[in-house]
């Protein structure tokens, strides 16, 4: 048994007083319903009516689940009603396992199977679990109310412990920066409101690719994020040419004008590296997806004013 198994797996007493069980647990949180905060009484909490947060840890976790991240679902699961046998169900047809009926039947059995799958699922698919707790949460949230108090206390996980991911409408999602954030929600809102459709759909096609698990497709989100730029360039500039030589004819300050022909070269080289077999970093694919986002954003709102004006 793995040292990181042992941590994660509760270990429960059933010890009886006054009709009562009480259990004691290991030095990582245990994942039993009966102690599960319902999303109904976190709401309630003392750190949430009084509006207190931990700060955001820089991202240091990208392709891993730590076991704070496999607990913390866990307990996620139970605080929405999630019952320990219809959360075995779930796990199990994730991770295409069969359950363990002939020897768990009891709910601290259950619960203890349920901490063994949530310790020994590979990393992503501890992700793909998320999105299934999200789906079935929402088939029986009557309250209306269960599914968002979902999302923000797993996004509120991610952020406390440097997760890079984030859950946004059902889907795992890349996390970067704040810039990343801004510039691509930004983007696509801007480039639907200008009516460049096709520029809209190619950071949306970037963000899917930076976000694939359980390799992010760098590549990928980088020539997605370029083209946009592209067919923002070419919408401002009423050209058809490529976005090299389109550079000079845009709307650009210096030394911005410099900086997107060393970004457009940065690419192109990078395109000549594929050739080699040499992936771009993440934080490489990060940094083209926010710049190219911001330049986009600002050509299309300089063409706006001139229009206006």
């Amino acid at each position: 048994m793995t040292a990181s198994k042992k941590r994660l797996i509760s270990v429960h007493s059933a010890e009886t007083s006054g009709g009562r069980r009480a259990a004691r647990f290991s030095n990582v949180s245990p994942v039993c319903p009966c102690y599960a905060m319902s999303m109904t009484d976190a709401g309630n909490s003392f750190s949430e009516r009084f509006n207190y947060n931990a700060p955001d840890a820089e991202i240091t976790i990208r392709e891993d689940a730590p076991d704070v991240l496999r607990v913390g679902l866990t307990q996620l699961a139970y605080a929405a009603d999630f019952g320990g046998k219809a959360l075995r169900e779930l796990v199990c047809a994730v991770l295409l396992k069969r359950p363990d009926y002939a020897h768990n039947w009891g709910p601290e059995n259950v619960a203890r199977e349920v901490d063994d799958l949530m310790s020994e699922a590979p990393w992503f698919k501890v992700y793909d679990i998320a999105e299934r707790l999200h789906t079935e949460i929402g088939k029986h949230d009557y309250t209306g109310t269960r599914q968002d108090d979902f999302t923000r206390r797993l996004n509120q996980l991610f952020r406390e412990n440097g997760i890079g991911w984030q859950i946004e409408d059902g889907k795992i999602m890349a996390r970067g920066s704040e810039a990343f954030a801004l510039s691509t929600r930004d983007a696509v809102e801007t480039m639907r409101a200008a009516g460049t459709p096709t520029a809209a759909n190619e950071v949306h096609e970037a963000l899917r690719d930076i976000s694939r698990r359980p390799h992010a497709d760098t590549t990928g989100a980088i020539q997605h994020a370029m083209a946009a730029l592209e067919c923002v360039a070419r919408e401002v500039s009423g050209s058809s040419d490529t976005l090299g030589p389109i550079i000079n004819r845009l709307p650009l300050p210096p030394p911005l004008d410099a900086a997107l022909h060393k970004l457009w070269g940065f690419t192109s080289q990078e395109g000549r590296h594929l050739q080699e077999g040499r992936d771009p970093q993440f934080a490489e694919a990060e940094l083209v997806v926010t710049v190219a986002s911001a330049i986009s954003v600002y050509l299309l709102r300089h063409r706006a004013r001139s229009q206006q004006g």
